[in-house]
């Protein structure tokens, strides 16, 4: 599995800067609205190539075999 993360950044004039790595899709606002909760006020978003990718969900079917 590729790494995830959220880089946050303060400049100096406190001014909050976050980004995701690695988490594709809209869950990556999912994860940054936990993150920073209502925080701040949002003044703007800029969507990467990441935010249009899905997510791939890895399942694992088991197979039982049963004797008859």
């Amino acid at each position: 599995m590729a790494e995830q993360r959220i880089v946050i950044t303060i400049d100096e004039n406190g001014k909050i800067n976050a980004s995701t790595e690695g988490i594709k899709g809209e869950i990556c606002l999912d994860e940054l609205q936990e993150l920073l909760g209502n925080m701040e006020e949002i003044q703007s978003i800029s969507k990467t190539d990441e935010f249009y990718q899905s997510n791939e969900l890895k399942s694992k079917n088991k197979i039982q075999n049963k004797k008859q």
